[in-house]
């Protein structure tokens, strides 16, 4: 009901609202919830993420844009907000200061590629992204003396984020803020528009929209979200490095969370982030005390050995795909 009143959208699935419900209190209450260092790291990156997929989704699902530069929007949104608080004062003008310079970057540069790029079709298309990004990163890497290298750079935040707790809260109100414009602007005429010319490019170009455009203000607004999750990732780490926002394994586990929320459902985007991240974190602790206590049984110890998690993610991922080819988002909506 909450989300209907601020963003008009439809959850449409009464285990989707029970599911929804559980990840918002969780990830509301998770310093009190979830004490420890790691766990509270945990529950950032599932804020982020679901930013950055969130805004993914409005390309490839809504949109049906494969784009390979989304991590570069995210890139540098860290990197922004890094090299600001690292070379000047430190304090909310130098958060501001690179916020506004990333941003300014990411709309210019999404601009270009959308408007240019977006008249290609298809893989071709994906291929330019690629390039994009992966000249990019190489440029981060070199330029040692503006983006620290390999090495990255490290920097101190303002007093008021020297808390975790409150620099905890900061991420999670601003990820909770643009999601709800993101499902603002999925249940508007615009989406619509964007949804006409995924299924049917030449018919909404007959019907007079002015195709190219409208990707490219998709492109450019998915870019802008992903760049502030970029800001409050580094702003939490108080770092910033090419593998920590510009590795293109990261666009793979976009893609992989896409898959699993479901593509074209904002909500597919908390799932997905959620499931994926959690995993991730979780599932090689929790194999190893699984492996602990199966010992004395054959082979099944070795089978659950923690050094085996990326293969029993991997399976996990595939039964995933098999039991909700629409996503779990979309195949819980199926059913009602």
């Amino acid at each position: 009901m909450i989300t209907r009143l601020l963003s008009g959208d439809r959850i449409g699935s009464r285990a989707l609202a029970v599911i929804l419900a559980g990840i918002l209190f969780a990830l509301a209450f998770a310093p009190y919830l979830f004490p420890g260092t790691r766990a509270l790291d945990v529950a950032v990156k599932v804020c982020v993420f679901v930013l950055l997929v969130a805004s993914y989704d409005l390309l490839l699902g809504y949109t049906g844009i494969v784009s390979f530069a989304h991590t570069m929007f995210f890139g540098i949104g860290g990197y922004g907000v890094a090299i600001a608080l690292s070379r000047m004062d430190v304090g909310w003008a130098a958060v501001a200061a690179g916020t506004l310079a990333a941003l300014a970057l990411s709309l210019s540069l999404s601009f270009v590629i959308g408007l240019f790029s977006l008249r290609v079709k298809a893989i071709f298309f994906a291929m330019i992204t690629l390039a994009v990004a992966s000249f990019f990163q190489i440029l981060a890497s070199q330029l040692s003396g503006l983006t620290g290298g390999e090495d990255g750079l490290t920097f101190r935040v303002p007093e008021l984020l020297r808390t975790r707790v409150t620099a905890y809260y900061l991420v999670f109100a601003v990820a909770l803020a643009l999601f709800l414009v993101l499902l603002r602007v999925v249940n508007s005429p615009f989406v619509r528009v964007l949804l006409s010319i995924r299924e049917n490019e030449f018919r909404s170009e007959a019907l007079g929209y002015r195709t190219v455009i409208y990707r490219t203000i998709a492109n450019c607004l998915g870019a802008l979200v992903a760049t502030v999750a970029g800001v409050l990732y580094a702003l939490w780490l108080r770092y910033n490095g090419p593998n920590t926002t510009l590795d293109f394994a990261i666009m793979i586990d976009l893609l992989l969370m896409v898959v699993i929320g479901g593509m074209g459902t904002m909500y597919g985007a908390v799932i997905g982030a959620a499931i994926f991240v959690v995993a991730q974190n979780y599932l090689q602790a929790g194999m190893k005390a699984l492996a602990g206590t199966l010992k004395g049984v054959p082979l099944l110890p070795e089978l659950f050995h923690p050094d085996r998690w990326l293969l029993w993610f991997g399976i996990l991922f595939v039964l995933s795909v098999y039991y909700f080819p629409r996503g779990i988002v979309g195949q819980l909506r199926a059913k009602t």
